[in-house]
């Protein structure tokens, strides 16, 4: 197993980036409360894991170009197209393609309902933000007064707070399709393997499933070219990555101000603590980058790539100066980007 395992800091002040509905706390009839959640007895704002995908997605499509897999709506289910090949959005964030049909059985000749469910685990993992530091939520009273007659008082919640998140990404599971008939390995049905190997897909061999006689199971995988764009195209969309409630008002840079990223051999992440809480404060930890390195340096390919934000914990500036050397690479947040997702390789 190989994974890319990110770590990121963002900066946002006065802002509301992911809202949780109706505030039922308030004596104000139009008010809105954020996502927040209880840690050590205090509340702490958060983003939902699925806001962030739905930002990177959103970016990946504007900014990336990605032609983005239709989205189907049936009574109430909705799912997309399915199709890995065509759509990298599916390949990369994972899919469920939940369907039936009618056939006819060979023996009886009569109709019988058959499942054609398709179903993929995203290669592409990633945790809610959380704010690292304890800063109150505050709720600010406003008000609609452009009409005649009194004014539409209405509340929302707004925080400043540094958030931090962790990704991973599977680089074996990338552009590469099983068949397996259980829940998230039937991933492409008979037909989309024979268009895949007709348009420049391999059949591989499952290195870890093998069936009752010991024989592997058969991947169907799609060329390198295509695989390392994607998930070059994925990190890179952090550059650029936009999104958040309120942005008319409480417009906020959500792109990452420190980010961290390495090849591991493993699914491990490592990185979950590099930033914490101290003294009312948000600090970032190069003694627990270190430990990392120590501790897991025979699972780390290459270096640990360290970028951050000049304006952003510059007191922290000179140390990660320090880690400079072969085992660590420091500079901007983009350049550190750039630079990582050149050494990343992909097996055949």
């Amino acid at each position: 197993m190989k994974t890319v395992q990110g770590f990121l800091l963002i900066d946002v002040d006065v802002a509301a980036l992911n809202n949780a509905g109706s505030d039922s706390t308030t004596n104000l009839e139009n008010a809105v409360t954020t996502k927040k959640i209880i840690k050590n007895g205090k509340q702490y704002p958060y983003v939902s894991g699925q806001a962030w995908r739905y930002w990177w997605r959103e970016t990946l499509k504007n900014d990336l170009k990605w032609e983005m897999s239709p989205v189907i709506r049936e009574k109430k289910i909705a799912f997309t197209e399915a199709d890995p090949l065509k759509y990298p959005d599916d390949d990369i964030f994972g899919y469920m393609r939940a369907g039936k049909k009618i056939v006819k059985d060979p023996e009886t000749g009569k109709e019988k309902s058959e499942n054609v469910t398709l179903t993929r685990v995203s290669p592409l993992k990633n945790s809610a933000l959380i704010a690292v530091a304890y800063n109150p939520i505050v709720q600010n009273w406003s008000s609609m007064t452009r009409q005649e007659g009194d004014a539409v008082p209405y509340g929302k919640d707004e925080y400043c707070a540094i958030m931090k998140g962790m990704f991973s990404i599977d680089l074996n599971q990338i552009g590469t399709f099983s068949m397996q008939g259980r829940t998230g390995f039937l991933n492409i049905n008979k037909t989309m393997k024979d268009i895949y190997l007709k348009n420049g897909a391999v059949e591989i061999e499952d290195p870890i499933i093998k069936d009752l006689e010991g024989k592997p199971h058969k991947l169907v995988r799609l060329e390198n070219e295509i695989r390392i764009q994607r998930v070059k195209d994925t990190i890179l969309a952090l550059k650029t990555l936009s999104g958040g409630a309120k942005l008319t008002t409480n417009l906020a840079d959500v792109t990452p101000k420190l980010i961290v990223l390495a090849t591991l051999k493993s699914g491990n992440h490592p990185f979950s603590h590099l930033a914490k809480e101290e003294l009312g404060k948000t600090v970032f930890s190069t003694e627990a980058l270190r430990q990392v390195l120590n501790d897991y340096r025979s699972q780390i390919e290459g270096k640990i790539f360290v970028g951050k934000r000049v304006g952003f914990m510059d007191e922290f500036h000179e140390d990660l100066n320090k880690l400079e050397n072969d085992s660590f690479y420091y500079g901007s947040v983009n350049e550190t980007i750039d630079n990582y997702i050149e050494t990343i390789k992909l097996e055949n």
